[in-house]
């Protein structure tokens, strides 16, 4: 029977060439974590740069599904973004193809997102980026991809922190 894991799962050389990986603990148990990914409500609220706004045109959030949406940057340049999602096992695991909102396009990259839960209650977020080639993984780390990547994960650990709060009332 053929090897159904994902690309992602497996080290090699030439994968980690066109890698990029971010990590973070969050202060949040993994249940509510998760469910800032999965909830139509909650994921266009946080996911988006830092200065930047979004617009969320279609969102369906299933195996299957997808979501587009513009990033409208300070300047008022709007960048069309399309996510097709993969895998969704919760409350560990989110697997999706992310790239320009346009038909096959060739920089589409896959991203794995792990949600380990600590003892302490909080959260390991780790975010995998497998980009097609290494030249592109290096086009993204030009442009500052690790910088955006930890201020979006800011974003959602306030946005997290903000909902306990509302919740707890």
């Amino acid at each position: 029977m053929p090897d159904k894991r994902s690309e992602l799962s497996t080290w090699d050389d030439g994968v980690l060439k066109r890698e990029l990986v971010l990590s973070r603990v969050i202060d949040a148990p993994r249940k509510l974590v998760f469910s800032a990914w999965v909830d139509a409500n909650h994921l266009p609220q946080w996911f988006f740069p830092e200065g930047f706004t979004s617009q969320t045109h279609e969102i369906d959030l299933r195996v299957g599904g997808r979501w587009r949406f513009t990033y409208v940057g300070p300047d008022g340049t709007q960048y069309g973004n399309r996510v097709t999602f993969l895998r969704i096992e919760e409350p560990e695991l989110i697997e999706f193809e992310h790239g320009s909102d346009k038909d096959d396009d060739p920089g589409r990259f896959r991203v794995l997102v792990s949600f380990e839960e600590q003892s302490d209650g909080k959260t390991v977020l780790t975010f995998r980026q497998l980009h097609p080639t290494k030249a592109q993984r290096d086009a993204g780390l030009g442009f500052g991809a690790v910088e955006i990547g930890y201020g979006t994960l800011g974003k959602l650990d306030r946005f997290l922190t903000k909902l306990e709060h509302s919740d707890s009332r």
